[in-house]
């Protein structure tokens, strides 16, 4: 009897172990080709300026269909009223905002770093650097969030240490690489930031910089940005429409990206310049009817006239009257896809009278 029942144990685990072959076998694709960053071809892209050299290897673009619908690239036509979305918190929203608005002050770079703090990076080098870094996160599909840690995580860590100019390169890759495994599922590989330099740095040095850049900034790696306050003004912005305009949320995301680029905006919360991206959105697309209303004053907490220096900043930038050689968010915005919303045009100077207040 106890041969029979071992005999009987076998035979079990035997089909078992044949039936879980047959759904692994029928589960797995035949003959699929991972690819890895570093396999991609290349073109090298050289640019210098004030001395300044960025290797820029982008990969070929790829057609590849994506299998994730991921939460930010759903169309705003889709999005449901905040009273009856249970994850927009709406008992707590006011919470929320005032814990964001405390959290931008305590974590915020020094609004004029380059003139006090370093001695070998220059504002134009910065410049740089941040559009190579928004053609890399295009490439590469980072989250739009990703981008703008990045670029916090940099200015943070400038405003506090010395940096040499060769090295400004390194530091941007390890901020991108710490903001990717922050905020992005699927984040790159040490290896591939490698790859993307030209390998111009080790993966040792890549792993050095993340590690002085979290230890700089005491591993506080989650601050609020431009597009975490934009995401709510765009829906007040829309009130006065009669349906969902995604021209003026792309025109919005594409002003905030160029403010990455302007070192002047620095001095700036996040929160004021996200403001700011709203105003002057309203303005381009109406330029006849006031860019403001109570609703946006109510939800922000700004007057007009407390915007005025960063509308006219942006401004500025949306005419290509600042950082116009620096052309990779413009082409970016060209695409159809963003409703080629870079290429509109806007009147030359925005009347003095929709700083003075709302007029009801």
């Amino acid at each position: 009897m106890a041969d029979q029942e071992q005999c009987g144990v076998r035979v079990t685990r035997l089909a078992k172990k044949r039936a879980m072959d047959a759904i692994e076998s029928q589960s797995q694709p035949a003959n699929k080709k991972r690819v890895v960053l570093g396999e991609l071809s290349n073109n090298s892209i050289l640019r210098s300026e004030d001395n300044v050299q960025m290797n820029k290897c982008v990969p070929k673009k790829k057609n590849v269909k994506k299998h994730v619908i991921k939460k930010h690239e759903l169309s705003i036509e889709n999005s449901e009223d905040v009273s009856s979305d249970p994850q927009m918190c709406e008992a707590y929203v006011s919470d929320i905002y005032d814990y964001l608005r405390n959290m931008e002050v305590k974590r915020r770079p020094i609004g004029d770093y380059i003139e006090k703090v370093q001695k070998d990076v220059t504002v134009n080098m910065r410049g740089v650097l941040v559009d190579w870094l928004v053609e890399v996160a295009q490439e590469y599909k980072l989250l739009p969030d990703t981008l703008y840690l990045t670029i916090s995580y940099i200015d943070r860590f400038l405003s506090l240490n010395v940096l040499n100019r060769q090295r400004l390169q390194l530091l941007g890759v390890s901020s991108m690489l710490i903001a990717s495994k922050y905020e992005e599922i699927s984040p790159p590989h040490t290896e591939d930031f490698c790859y993307i330099t030209d390998n111009t740095y080790t993966k040792q040095e890549v792993v050095k910089m993340e590690a002085d850049v979290l230890k700089t900034l005491k591993f506080e790696m989650g601050n609020p940005t431009v597009k975490t306050f934009l995401r709510q003004f765009i829906k007040i912005a829309q009130e006065d429409y009669d349906t969902p305009n995604l021209q003026l949320e792309f025109l919005s995301y594409y002003l905030a990206e160029l403010s990455l680029l302007e070192y002047s905006c620095i001095k700036f919360l996040p929160s004021i310049i996200a403001a700011s991206v709203t105003f002057l959105s309203r303005f381009i697309l109406k330029p006849n009817s006031h860019p403001w209303n109570v609703g946006l004053e109510q939800l922000s907490g700004y007057k007009p006239s407390e915007l005025k220096e960063c509308v006219l900043i942006l401004h500025d930038l949306q005419s290509s009257r600042r950082a116009a050689n620096l052309v990779a968010i413009r082409e970016k915005y060209k695409q159809h896809k963003f409703k080629c919303v870079s290429e509109l045009s806007s009147p030359t100077v925005i009347p003095d009278y929709f700083f003075d207040g709302i007029r009801e």
